[in-house]
């Protein structure tokens, strides 16, 4: 897929970015139906090509983003080499670079967010509650809520299942599961259905 046939996926004005970025690299990009598990990915080929998979179904702005987070694997490994861990300190760097360099891509109210990420990115968008939140990037029921919005003693649906909101643990929750009495940590962003 040439560049040009991205731009229907893509905000205005990120063809600069991306032929300068692409530059000598030989690149396969795959438009993918929607996957739950990841929302692209990058590899190199066998005949030293490079391949790129990203979701159809992505908004054009977390498009680039994540179109940004895979060719930063790309640069970063021809140009450190293959040795370097996938999201290492190489790869951070190189992500970081381009994301404030295409800072002007993003809609005003997504670049503090962009910014913010930039200081330390992260290999798991969903590990940036920042931008989960901005993108709505779940597809959930208009009656759920955040976990991170519930407070201790509340009680919760997740999964059919009733749980009682016990406390914070480090980044995650703590939370007792009524019907077994076993107790599990969910993410801030867990989508749950408050309950009494």
């Amino acid at each position: 897929m040439s560049i040009h046939s991205l731009e229907k996926f893509l905000p205005q004005n990120t063809l600069p970015y991306l032929k300068n970025w692409f530059s000598d690299h030989s690149v396969h990009i795959k438009i993918t139906r929607n996957r739950n598990s990841k929302l692209g990915d990058y590899r190199k080929l066998r005949d030293l090509s490079h391949e790129i998979t990203i979701n159809s179904t992505l908004a054009p702005q977390l498009f680039f983003f994540v179109l940004t987070h895979e060719l930063a694997h790309l640069i970063a490994f021809e140009k450190f080499g293959r040795r370097i861990s996938p999201h290492g300190q190489e790869w951070k760097n190189t992500f970081r670079i381009m994301l404030l360099e295409s800072l002007d891509v993003y809609e005003d109210d997504l670049k503090p967010i962009i910014i913010k990420f930039s200081k330390s990115p992260k290999a798991n968008f969903m590990a940036s509650p920042d931008l989960v939140k901005y993108f709505h990037i779940e597809n959930h029921q208009d009656d759920e809520i955040y976990v991170e919005q519930l407070m201790k003693g509340d009680y919760f649906i997740y999964r059919s299942e009733k749980y009682l909101l016990e406390g914070l643990i480090k980044k995650n929750y703590l939370c007792l599961n009524l019907a077994t009495g076993r107790k599990y940590a969910f993410k801030p962003l867990a989508r749950v259905k408050k309950c009494s």
